[in-house]
């Protein structure tokens, strides 16, 4: 059991030196937004390639993608009725909000715990293919719409399709259900870049937290709680009770599809936040309340179904 751990501890690790750089004044005042930009723009890409064009297409398509996208639906749901119709957030908070109620860390922190507690990498991949193909296309148009300053319809879809975390999406899924193999010297380079890509941003992550206090009272707390919340609780549970009285699924099975929707919310969550300027005090706290709060919620869904 001990071993599940390690997953948290190379994130750890990785936040902690981020914090350290940034205590530091290692690289500067302008470290944080050139980080974002290459995240975003380059090494986000090259990663979502890689994992969706080596996933394995069976896995990508069975029973745990309806269970993970209608447990993600009710949370981001939950999430943005309450934002926008209670509290009268705007569209990019309650967006940014949403987003961390039920877009889950599945790559960086989901596949290593999935090797540990689950005992294949291969089950995260239906969820990296839902919030790739289907909230990554959604969530740019809906930012671009936001920030844009002329807005048009065919603006806003140009600079969607154009987006380069739904470029390397779309590329890498064509790449795994065609069943192309890549030759080694066309993978390898990709692979190198997209390597660099989780540590980057989980140390960009840690530098976001110096000098910052989570739950801060001039925050959004009550959103971060909410999405908390809706993140670690509700979501689980709708996974839990849709994979056992709708699909009938087997303890593995539920097991499975209880971990990927207890994952922590996703560090993309805060890299858009960065990149458009919009709630980065929600999905910044949120991040962090999650990753941390998401540890005793996997252990008792090991206890129960493991």
């Amino acid at each position: 059991m001990l071993e599940s751990l390690t997953g948290f501890v190379v994130v750890g690790v990785a936040i902690a030196v981020g914090y350290i750089i940034a205590r530091v004044d290692l690289l500067g005042e302008h470290a944080r937004p050139v980080l974002a930009r290459l995240t975003f723009f380059v090494l986000s890409p090259f990663l979502l390639f890689v994992v969706l064009a080596e996933a394995d297409v069976r896995t990508l398509f069975s029973a745990l993608l309806p269970v993970s996208a209608i447990a993600a639906a009710v949370a981001i749901g939950a999430y943005a009725l309450v934002a926008r119709l209670v509290w009268r957030r705007g569209v990019g908070e309650t967006t940014i909000g949403a987003l961390g109620a039920g877009q889950v860390n599945s790559n960086n922190i989901g596949i290593p715990l999935s090797v540990y507690l689950l005992g294949s990498a291969a089950y995260p991949a239906p969820v990296i293919l839902l919030q790739l193909l289907v909230l990554t296309p959604i969530t740019m148009a809906i930012f671009e719409s936001v920030t844009a300053q002329r807005r048009s319809a065919g603006r806003i879809l140009l600079r969607t399709v154009t987006n380069p975390l739904v470029i390397g999406s779309t590329l890498g899924t064509m790449v795994a259900v065609s069943g192309l193999e890549l030759p080694a010297v066309a993978m390898e380079p990709v692979r190198l870049v997209a390597d660099a890509c989780v540590p980057v941003l989980l140390i960009s992550y840690g530098m976001s937290l110096f000098g910052q206090r989570v739950l801060s009272a001039s925050g959004r707390r009550r959103d971060v709680l909410l999405a908390t919340a809706l993140k670690l609780l509700v979501m689980p549970l709708t996974a839990w009770a849709i994979a056992e009285f709708v699909f009938g699924m087997t303890d593995h099975e539920v097991l499975v599809v209880v971990v990927l929707a207890a994952l922590p919310t996703a560090q993309n969550v805060f890299n858009y936040s960065q990149r458009f300027g919009i709630g980065e005090t929600i999905s910044r706290d949120t991040v962090f309340l999650t990753t941390v709060g998401c540890v005793p919620i996997l252990f008792a869904a090991t206890l129960l179904w493991g």
